[in-house]
């Protein structure tokens, strides 16, 4: 018996070393938060909010509960039909009509027209992480949709140079197979292999850590669940070891790895190689983390923080003990942000990379909005303001509106642009257009970028 408990203890010792240290109260409180922000009915259910709440170390059970039957029910209607019956000439993924990709990814339509791979991967590493364990028959046809949507993606990179969706859903794709012991080509594999070798996970000038990220995750749970052979193997943990050593190496004085939201997600590879201990970047990472947690404001920010300040990683979802899980959470329901008095003016830009100029601006003006609003505000301001010459779209997603076209000019995947979010001179914003608050007198500056 003594044995046992020593057996048992080491098992878990990595991921409890991994956690905030000293810092339950506040880690408790954010996770509480979240609760209470997945509790809203007025908010679609997000995979990555359940993920989150699953991985913490106490929980609400019954809360949890209901938003995944919230969960499931959105995902059941999406992908209750066969993938056959999708797969049929008017559904066809080789004939669906251009689409943004924001409106795609995140449609609730009953057709399914475009791949989401990440999606639907993370919805599938919350079920792996449910307690107790859910029949896994409705599980099946799920798995059978993300192999399904691999392939296109993995046919896309082919044909294009790079994925439908991105690197960073079709690393997802693969870690959610992984996670649920399902085999993946070989060739899949590989085609990720060639982009972490060749530096392709970038976007707009600038490294993708949450991709590269990510991609050592999948690369971390095909090793340890010896999914591939040994040879594949080998090059897997190499390609882990590069991305974790670049991680290190690109680590700014802020402690972060990228910035503040794409830092999670690098914690995650230390934590996942157990190497959270030994490398003191992951210790400056989780003081700069702890230093910042006002910048988890939102629902989808905040579960991308819980996770590692709870030390735990998406590789830890198989590893749940039901048995063992503290029901005493409570929620704490989000407090609405303070009226401010008074007005403030942004100056709002906008740039297209159109000859011949390379960055050339076409639209530079003043707007007044109250005091508080948000960048959200600030544009339907500029829409209102005589003369009427600024227009643009957005598409709901769960982490929020996804600005989508500008003066119309719409960001479409198939042509792997987006409109980037800064402010001046060249700083790019971490929060989406419904959560940044600018002050008076700033420039914001909305480019039209490729990744």
């Amino acid at each position: 018996m003594w044995l046992l408990l020593v057996l048992l203890q080491a098992a878990v010792l990595p991921a409890q070393l991994c956690e905030a240290p000293g810092e339950v109260a506040a880690v408790r409180a954010l996770s509480a938060r979240l609760l209470g922000l997945a509790a809203d009915p007025a908010r679609d259910p997000d995979p990555s909010v359940y993920l989150a709440l699953r991985l913490a170390r106490e929980h609400d059970l019954r809360g949890e509960e209901r938003y995944l039957a919230r969960l499931r029910d959105a995902f059941q209607r999406r992908y209750g039909r066969s993938l056959q019956a999708a797969s049929r000439p008017h559904a066809a993924p080789h004939s669906h009509p251009q689409r943004d990709s924001a409106a795609t990814q995140h449609s609730t339509s009953a057709e399914v027209e475009w791949p989401e791979t990440g999606r639907l991967a993370l919805y599938l590493l919350g079920l792996r992480a449910t307690c107790p364990p859910l029949e896994p028959g409705p599980q099946r046809s799920l798995v059978t949709w993300l192999k399904y949507y691999l392939e296109e993606d993995w046919a896309g990179s082919r044909q294009h140079g790079h994925p439908l969706t991105s690197y960073y859903q079709y690393s997802l794709g693969v870690l959610a197979l992984c996670v649920h012991r399902k085999r993946v080509r070989e060739e899949v594999i590989r085609r990720l292999l060639a982009a972490e070798h060749h530096g392709r996970f970038g976007h707009a000038g600038g490294s993708a850590v949450d991709t590269e990220a990510v991609a050592a995750l999948a690369f971390a749970c095909l090793q340890r669940e010896r999914l591939v052979g040994a040879r594949l193997a080998a090059e897997l943990g190499a390609a882990m070891r590069a991305v974790r050593r670049r991680m290190v190496e690109a680590q700014g004085q802020d402690g972060f790895f990228g910035n503040v939201y794409s830092t999670p997600w690098a914690m995650q590879v230390f934590i996942a190689t157990h190497t959270c201990r030994t490398q003191p970047a992951y210790g400056r990472a989780m003081a700069a983390l702890l230093e910042n947690l006002d910048a988890f404001t939102t629902a989808a920010t905040t579960a991308q923080a819980l996770p590692v300040l709870h030390g735990r990683s998406y590789l830890d979802v198989a590893s749940t003990r039901c048995r063992e899980e503290l029901d005493t959470l409570t929620p704490i329901s989000p407090e609405p942000l303070p009226e401010l008095p008074g007005n403030v003016t942004v100056r709002l830009v906008v740039e297209s990379p159109e000859p011949p100029c390379p960055q050339c601006q076409l639209y530079d003006r003043p707007v007044p909005v109250p005091a508080g609003a948000s960048l959200l505000d600030v544009l339907k301001a500029a829409a209102a303001q005589e003369p009427h010459n600024f227009m643009f779209d957005t598409q709901d997603t769960p982490q929020g509106p996804f600005l989508s076209r500008v003066l119309g000019l719409e960001a479409r995947q198939q042509k792997r642009n987006y409109w980037q979010l800064l402010t001046a001179p060249n700083t790019s914003l971490q929060m989406g257009i419904a959560d940044y608050r600018p002050h008076d007198g700033e420039t914001l500056i909305l480019r039209l970028s490729e990744w």
